[in-house]
């Protein structure tokens, strides 16, 4: 594990609760290899944020207002392939779930699991 060096991952968090997003900010912030870049309310911010931040990861909330997780993933992934989006939901459907990973979705978290299993999502690809 590196220090506080340029390899921190740089994540968006998307959900259209902010209380959601403050939690999921807060859960981030104590971790030394991940850095908060931004937040955004909906899908369409995320598309226009994932081209100005630059983010690693984007934990996208699959249902939100405006735009949906899974069509703001696929416009993320078809502009910048690179950036890996984990799917964030309360929703255990697999069609929902299988919507997502088509999009471009590289995880899939339920809002109910551990905080745990969504920062190994995040770092999944760090050690590879």
């Amino acid at each position: 594990m590196q220090g506080n060096g340029s390899l921190r991952i740089r994540v968006l968090v998307v959900d259209d609760h902010k209380i959601v997003r403050e939690g999921l900010v807060s859960i981030l912030a104590e971790q030394p290899d991940i850095e908060v870049v931004g937040q955004a309310g909906n899908g369409r911010e995320a598309i226009e944020m994932a081209s100005r931040l630059s983010p690693h990861v984007i934990i996208m909330d699959v249902s939100m207002p405006l735009m949906n997780g899974d069509e703001a993933t696929r416009q993320v992934k078809m502009l910048h392939p690179e950036i890996r989006v984990i799917a964030l939901s309360m929703f255990e459907e697999s069609d929902m779930i299988q919507k997502m990973f088509l999009a471009g979705a590289e995880s899939y978290v339920l809002k109910t699991a551990p905080s745990e299993a969504l920062l190994s999502a995040i770092r999944y690809r760090k050690e590879h």
